[in-house]
């Protein structure tokens, strides 16, 4: 048996947190209940590593074996990886009967037609999902099992979910994989990216709940007249109970997907002094608006309402906030407009 399959089996092993290596080696199903019950499983992560590496020796293990295990590692723990989410398109309406031997055969055949020194390897889940597991090499190298790809694909929908190697420079030939093995005419990135897998597809399958409401709940209504300083006239008070109702309308009161990453195309008319001469160019103002967040969509939601003097930064004024709560109010919902 190969010594480099035995070390990248006891690596995998020792990213498990200890209490749950004893369920994921019985997912794997390669090492018998016999030999299970032979590992120490009190000892430390580095000894229980050492003994599954050695009953894996002795079972001769292979590639596709410590490719599994790998597998099942990152479908356990997927929030493990960064995740960005393509959308695939079809030139007509037409739905295909998704054969997953044939999927298997395009794509490996698509990917080996232009390196050679690639593994992959195969598993689908109940939920439809089928996992990916792609090691690049080079024309030159062998593939290199610690530099992976992963593409999360459920059939019947236009949705590809990919956490992309280190070399990047093999993203294009793996999305035209899927785009051939899939059926699709091309494939685009929607510019979400999470660490919570699960998120991502709550979004672009609308999964997560809205709980839409035209009016204030009692209960925050009264916290807002509750805060207000009687001897103050607010002028804005009508502008803040839009924008609070509008956050409502686009958020709801349930928790929100986890996302990390999300690009909005703004496409507006350039409003400046009339002295400047932009405002004789007819083309519109066109930008890419970024957002960042260990948990973006809650941050939206949070700071949208917000009282201008309260945040302080980054928004100052009641035009920065319409833009925001309008700009968040459009992600849940146009997802599949990129």
């Amino acid at each position: 048996m190969d010594e480099v399959i035995v070390e990248y089996i006891r690596r995998t092993v020792l990213k498990i947190p200890r209490d749950e290596i004893m369920a994921v080696l019985q997912k794997w199903g390669f090492l018998s209940e016999a030999q299970l019950q032979t590992i120490n499983f009190r000892q430390t992560k580095e000894g229980i590593s050492h003994s599954v590496a050695q009953l894996c020796e002795e079972s001769s293990a292979d590639l596709k074996q410590a490719a599994l295990l790998d597998i099942i590692y990152n479908h356990i723990y997927p929030n493990k990886r960064v995740w960005s989410v393509y959308h695939m398109n079809k030139t007509g309406e037409e739905t295909d009967f998704f054969d997953f031997r044939d999927f298997k055969k395009k794509f490996r055949r698509q990917i080996q037609s232009a390196l050679i020194n690639v593994t992959i390897n195969f598993r689908e889940y109940e939920d439809n999902a089928i996992w990916i597991r792609i090691a690049w090499g080079t024309p030159y190298t062998k593939p290199n099992q610690y530099k992976t790809s992963y593409v999360v694909y459920h059939s019947q929908t236009p949705y590809v979910f990919i956490s992309a190697s280190v070399l990047r420079s093999n993203l294009p030939l793996l999305c035209q994989a899927m785009v051939v093995a899939s059926n699709y005419h091309d494939i685009h990135e929607m510019e979400l990216r999470s660490h919570c897998l699960n998120s991502l597809k709550d979004i672009v399958f609308k999964r997560y709940s809205q709980n839409f409401q035209t009016n204030y709940p009692l209960q925050e209504r009264n916290v807002l007249t509750e805060n207000v300083d009687l001897r103050i006239n607010d002028e804005n008070r009508s502008e803040k109970e839009r924008i609070y109702r509008l956050n409502q309308e686009s958020f709801g009161n349930g928790p929100q997907p986890k996302l990390d990453f999300a690009q909005y195309k703004l496409e507006t008319m350039f409003k400046s002094d009339p002295k400047w001469d932009v405002l004789e160019k007819k083309e519109p103002f066109r930008c890419l608006v970024k957002f960042s967040s260990p948990h973006l969509l809650e941050s939206l939601k949070s700071l949208a309402p917000a009282d201008a003097d309260y945040i302080q930064r980054p928004l100052q004024g009641v035009e920065e906030k319409r833009a925001l709560i309008d700009i968040s109010k459009k992600l849940p919902r146009s997802i599949t407009a990129y």
